[in-house]
């Protein structure tokens, strides 16, 4: 009884990595009508209509969960818009299906110069520089990005709230 229960637990993950590499494809075998969603948000984006790029990439990552390229398209809106941290979370999705896209790294490391993240930035920078054998835009840019720092902001202040003018 042990050797079968131990077989068939060897069994069992056999059969669940098959599963999972087989559910894992290059990006040339993405769904059809992903990529044509993705054509679309991009035109979208590049015509200044966000709302409708969000939609349409949004749509084409439910059809296929694997069109990288929707999701650094999706991060490089959040970034438009002025959400570094979706935009994060978008880069890092996309960098889980090919951690050697140096598109999804240059734009999650700006992200997170934009949050103040300068650690996890020189380490995405770290990266690419070890991808990249010799100069490369990516790097530059983010390298570039790190050396100018996060954005200052500054806190609105209203004037004596509370107080009438009269």
């Amino acid at each position: 009884m042990r050797v079968s229960c131990l077989a068939l637990a060897g069994l069992l993950a056999t059969v669940s990595l098959s599963t999972s590499l087989s559910g894992q494809r290059p990006d040339d075998q993405i769904d059809a009508r992903s990529m044509q969603l993705l054509t679309e948000g991009r035109a979208a984006k590049a015509a200044g209509n966000l709302d409708g790029a969000t939609d349409l990439l949004e749509t084409a990552v439910a059809v296929d969960p694997r069109n990288r390229a929707a999701f650094v398209t999706l991060a490089e809106v959040a970034d438009a818009r002025d959400l570094p941290g979706k935009a994060i979370r978008l880069y890092r999705e996309a960098l889980l299906l090919e951690p050697n896209d140096r598109v999804a790294l240059a734009g999650q490391g700006a992200a997170l110069v934009h949050k103040g993240a300068l650690t996890q930035a020189r380490a995405n920078l770290a990266r690419l520089r070890t991808l990249c054998k010799g100069q490369c835009p990516e790097a530059t840019t983010l390298a570039a990005a790190i050396q100018k720092g996060p954005p200052i902001t500054t806190a609105q202040v209203d004037p004596k709230p509370g107080v009438s003018k009269e």
